[in-house]
This record gives C-alpha cells, sequence and structure tokens, in this order.
C-alpha cells in the first residue's frame, strides 16, 4: 500500500527568489563597509555603500531595494560587524553617521521607484538622464539625512555638518554615480 503525498507551496518561488536577492545585496552592504579610506576634509570615511545603495534600488527595485537595505541594518544592529570599518552594533546607528545608515533603505526604495517608474518592478535598462537623475536623488536624500543626524549628534550648525559630512563627499558621489552607470550598461549588453 502506497502513501500518497501531496505537495504544498507554502512560499512561492518569486518570493523566495526577491528574499534571496535581498539578503545578497544586504551582505554586499556589508562588505563594502571593509573598503574604506579617510576623507581629507571630514572625520567621516569614503565608502563604496552608496554605490551599493544605488544599485539595490536599480536591480531590486523600490521595495526589495529597501528591505535590503533594512536587512543590513538589522543584522549591523543585532552585532554583525557590518558597518564602516567593521563596527556593529547600536551605537552606529545612533552615532554621529547614523543619519547616512537610517537614510539607505528610503534612498534605494527612491531610486528604485524613480528608475522602474513606480513600486513594480520594471525594467532598470532606462535612459542614462533618467538612470542618473534617480541616484542624485537617493543622494540628496542621503545627504541630507546624514548633515541633519551629524548635526544632531555633533551639535554643530547644519552649514557645518553639512561641510563635513557631505560637500567633502561630492566628488566620489559623482564617480559612484558613473560606477553604477556603468555597471547597468555593462548588464544591459550581457543580457542582450
Amino acid at each position: 500500500m502506497a502513501a500518497e503525498h501531496e505537495s504544498v507551496e507554502l512560499v512561492g518561488d518569486e518570493l523566495v527568489g526577491n528574499i534571496a536577492r535581498a539578503a545578497l545585496f544586504a551582505a554586499l552592504m556589508g562588505a563594502s563597509s571593509y573598503v574604506s579610506f579617510p576623507n581629507p576634509i571630514s572625520p567621516i570615511p569614503v565608502t563604496m555603500q552608496v554605490l551599493v545603495v544605488f544599485l539595490a534600488g536599480i536591480f531590486l527595485g523600490p521595495v526589495w531595494g529597501g528591505v535590503s537595505m533594512g536587512l543590513y541594518l538589522v543584522a549591523g544592529g543585532l552585532g554583525a560587524p557590518v558597518f564602516s570599518g567593521g563596527s556593529a552594533g547600536l551605537a552606529p546607528l545612533v552615532g554621529p553617521t547614523a543619519g547616512y545608515l537610517w537614510s539607505y533603505p528610503i534612498a534605494a526604495a527612491l531610486v528604485g521607484a524613480l528608475v522602474h517608474g513606480g513600486v513594480s518592478l520594471g525594467d532598470y535598462r532606462v535612459s542614462t538622464v533618467r538612470l542618473v537623475g534617480a541616484m542624485v536623488a537617493g543622494t540628496v536624500v542621503i545627504y541630507a539625512l546624514g548633515t541633519v543626524g551629524f548635526a544632531y549628534v555633533q551639535g554643530v550648525s547644519l552649514g557645518t555638518a553639512f561641510g563635513l559630512a557631505s560637500a567633502a563627499f561630492i566628488p566620489f558621489e559623482t564617480f559612484k554615480i558613473a560606477a553604477a552607470v556603468g555597471i547597468v550598461r555593462s548588464d544591459a549588453i550581457a543580457a542582450n
């Protein structure tokens, strides 16, 4: 007598794939925090994290791009050494660079929404102008929240905070935007 077994799909393949991609980008974000070097004009180091924020929004879309950056924050808050310089725990989430960290899910979601034209995941192979515009908008969010957070925690004016925590990074962000465009364009070529 053979027993019959019925298969039940508890979680769909698409959801599993999205979770896996979000976890991959969260891990990539953590790894990118180790690519860090001092900025001669700022106490905040330069990392490649903003590039990963851009790519998460572009490749995962607004929902899963934001989720991936949220997973990154949770992992770091729980003790994984994924914040700049290998730091972890709650201190970075309330310290001088906390505004940047908290901005990452928002910026990834915004970049994704602008690239994909809404909440749904669409084709990320859009015009260069749209791609760059989305990343500039994401950069504005990151540096607005980063500047406010830095000013609050350090007890300095917004103008001082902007000079130390934002303006000093504009050349680096320009490079990251160009790198993201190159990555997206090379992926579009490989896909064809």
